[in-house]
């Protein structure tokens, strides 16, 4: 057994920084200024994460921003360097689609979904923020959304309780090939 399986610690996770902004919390004694910042962590397989963090210094907060994306990863399900299926997902005021692409393509998405992507493990894909007015944490958080919505064929053949051929519609035996 490798070392990635048995401990997942153990093994290296690609960190992204998103957003850093610097933010202020006005009291009677004046502005108290914070630092908040949004991470995205992957493993470059299949695994992503994102999540922010907020503290009076950058390092802090890069860090605990870090730590929650690593808490909140997610599995997705990819097919040769891409997704599985079109995903069209909303997340408050920030509207995103994504297909998948054939190889050689590339990552063909803004700043906020290419970081995931990159993250992710995603070699070939095409994304866009359809919204008129796109807010970076809005963006990621929709991603996040859309990729957590994709499925494989053979989950969605355990679902609905029907072979792999069925949910593909076809006649002959691919069910080894959709994995």
């Amino acid at each position: 057994m490798s070392n990635k399986q048995s401990n997942p610690q153990q093994y290296e996770l690609i960190n992204k920084v998103l957003v850093l902004d610097r933010v202020s919390k006005t009291t009677d004694g004046g502005r108290n200024f914070s630092f908040r910042c949004a991470a995205v962590v992957g493993d470059g397989e299949s695994k992503v994460g994102f999540g922010t963090g907020k503290d009076g210094e950058v390092p802090l907060a890069i860090q605990k921003a870090i730590d929650s994306a690593t808490k909140n990863m997610i599995q997705v399900d990819l097919k040769d360097g891409t997704i599985q299926h079109e995903a069209k997902v909303k997340f408050r005021s920030a509207t995103v689609f994504m297909k998948p692409a054939s190889a050689g393509t590339g990552v063909i998405a803004g700043s906020a979904m290419r970081a995931i992507f990159e993250c992710l493990g995603v070699t070939d894909v095409l994304a866009k923020c359809v919204s008129p007015t796109c807010n970076p944490l809005n963006v990621a958080r929709a991603t996040m959304k859309a990729l957590a919505s994709i499925k494989s064929p053979r989950s969605i053949a355990k679902l609905r309780g029907i072979s792999v051929n069925e949910v593909l519609g076809v006649k002959k035996d691919v069910e080894k090939e959709a994995i």
